[in-house]
């Protein structure tokens, strides 16, 4: 049985007949006039008769759409056949008189109704021919990587099953010796904690009673002694008690035999730190302070086990490495969202590419060898344009407006913490350099630029960085130190190389505070902790990196590592 026109969709294969009655020939042409299809037989004929001569009869794949019947709603027994060209809505001939349409221009309904619905059968094509096959397509594949990942999966986890048993008992004699050296030190600080509640319960008793006392001066016969009564010590409201939070444990992880065993699971210390004394909040603020919701508190904890498991792996793995298109040198790295990250070269080319390296976007700018464009919280770029004295912002439509003007002072490098939305730029004027801190909205918030001597603190801030702590971290190319000023822009410490010339470049933190820097004597990336200190080197020609000056660490504790002298970037995984 042949299928009606209505039954299939218009860009279907399907035998469709001729609508002349009896007849039951394949359909080939269509009249437009009397949305009739017809085969050629009957064209022919159509075309033959007197009264139909004159209708337009095209193939039938040129076809107009007949117009659905639709009644006016202004008039209900007329049908909406016409276009106001002005108004752009459908309506019947009489509309045509009232006053809302007066003097406007009508066209045929049907013709824009026809030119409309092609539009639509032309992007249904397009899904059913080529979006839904491919996705179909793309849901095999997927299918098959869900298989070999389960497989993958399963293997590590049968690895994972036979080094476990062979420390098992190791780990649970280790474990049982720590969980009773945590007993005793949760008692200690519980029985200092319920003697702090005591004490408050006290207090509250204290104020309990002084109230039922005051009370009993509430009678005009008692207002001598009332005035004599509050001019007494004894009526005086004592102080709130002092109250501590006391200090809790830190775990510290450990490797290898028994003694290393334990080491590996951690050993309980108990820190010499002073315990820190409760801050009281004041009267006004108590009913406005905001308790942290679950997802947050969630984070939080998500973060502090992130840290407290990692640390550096003895050696280093190669995660990726591919050629970023557009640069001929690698001298800064931002990471953005979905998977892409721009690139700078030391010539002014700002590239964008996705993690296969297929460039997206590339703009000149006036950037050089320093760390100029920065990815903000809302996952945009911003960079800096030493000519003009600006910073400038890519909207999502790729079009760049100017964001910040910094005076006199020329902006060389540039962060965006992704915590607050704060805008950290390293810039210089003469000789003299300076950090200027803005808020996500361009605002100026604060100036970092001479130590409390009164010396001055930069020189040529090239690369800049936030720390976990929320140092400052600035590679000083003229300084030939790493500058790491605190929050409120006091001065912590300067990294230099006593027993070598030092001049660092490209430079980020982790998730542990360590600081990441390159330089440009020694060829390699060193590692130091958040006060300052040298770790290690991590990065050097052995590793097959030569000349690295720009790093930067992702999400997933992964270090990228752009090169001189090539466009190769570089992905390694060096925490365990």
């Amino acid at each position: 049985m042949a299928l009606s026109e209505s039954q299939v969709p218009p860009d279907a294969q399907h035998y469709l007949v001729c609508g002349t009655e009896d007849c039951e020939r394949n359909c080939q042409f269509y009249c437009n006039d009397c949305h009739q299809p017809m085969c050629e037989q009957c064209r022919d004929e159509h075309q033959k008769n007197t009264k139909t001569k004159s209708h337009e009869v095209v193939p039938y794949k040129q076809r107009k759409r007949p117009l659905p019947v639709e009644q006016c709603k202004i008039h209900p027994t007329k049908e909406m056949v016409l276009l106001c060209e002005e108004c752009q809505i459908p309506i019947c001939y009489k509309c045509t008189a009232t006053k809302e349409h007066r003097g406007h221009a009508f066209t045929d309904l049907e013709i824009n109704f026809d030119e409309k619905v092609s539009l639509c059968h032309e992007e249904i094509a397009k899904i059913r021919n080529y979006f839904e096959p491919t996705s179909q397509d793309l849901k095999k594949e997927i299918a098959g990587d869900v298989t070999e990942i389960k497989k993958i999966m399963d293997g590590i986890r049968t690895s994972m099953k036979t080094k476990a048993e062979a420390v098992k008992k190791l780990v649970d004699t280790v474990t049982s010796e720590n969980i009773k050296q945590v007993g005793k030190i949760e008692q200690s600080l519980l029985e200092i904690l319920n003697g702090q509640n005591q004490e408050i319960d006290d207090y509250i008793t204290y104020l309990n009673d002084l109230i039922k006392t005051f009370y009993g001066y509430l009678s005009p016969s008692n207002i001598e002694q009332i005035t004599s009564a509050l001019k007494s010590e004894s009526f005086i409201i004592r102080p709130i008690p002092e109250t501590s939070k006391p200090v809790p444990p830190v775990f510290t992880a450990g490797q290898h035999s028994k003694a290393d065993v334990a080491k590996l699971l951690g050993i309980i210390t108990v820190p010499n730190n002073k315990p820190e004394n409760r801050k009281i909040k004041p009267m006004e603020t108590v009913s406005t302070q905001l308790k942290p919701t679950e997802k947050q508190r969630k984070q939080d904890r998500e973060k502090s086990y992130v840290k407290q498991t990692l640390s550096l792996s003895s050696s280093f793995t190669k995660v990726r490495k591919y050629k970023v298109p557009g640069v001929y040198n690698v001298f800064h790295i931002s990471l953005g969202k979905s998977g892409r990250l721009w690139v700078s070269a030391s010539n002014g080319n700002l590239v964008q590419t996705d993690l296969q390296g297929n460039q997206l976007q590339k703009i000149k700018t006036s950037g050089q060898d320093e760390g100029y464009h920065t990815v903000t919280q809302d996952g945009g770029l911003i960079y800096t344009y030493r000519y003009n004295k600006v910073i400038k912002r890519i909207k999502p439509d790729n079009t760049i407006t100017e964001f910040i003007k910094t005076g006199d002072w020329i902006p060389l490098s540039i962060h965006s913490s992704h915590i607050n939305g704060d805008i950290l730029v390293g810039m210089r004027k003469d000789n003299e350099g300076k950090v200027t801190r803005y808020n996500k909205t361009g605002t100026e918030i604060q100036n970092i630029q001479r130590n409390n001597k009164g010396q001055t603190l930069y020189s040529r801030p090239h690369y800049i960085t936030k720390n976990i702590n929320g140092d400052v971290c600035v590679s000083d190319y003229g300084k030939h130190a790493v500058v790491v000023v605190d929050k409120s822009g006091q001065h912590r410490f300067s990294y230099t190389d006593q027993r070598s010339e030092f001049n660092p470049v490209g430079i980020c933190t982790d998730v542990l505070g360590h600081i990441l820097v390159c330089d440009v004597v020694s060829n390699t990336v060193r590692l130091l902790d958040q006060d300052g200190k040298f770790l290690s080197v991590l990065l050097t020609s052995q590793q097959g990196v030569e000349g690295p000056r720009s790093v930067c660490v992702d999400d997933k504790n992964n270090l990228w590592v752009g090169q001189w002298l090539t466009n190769t970037v570089t992905v390694y995984k060096y925490l365990q």
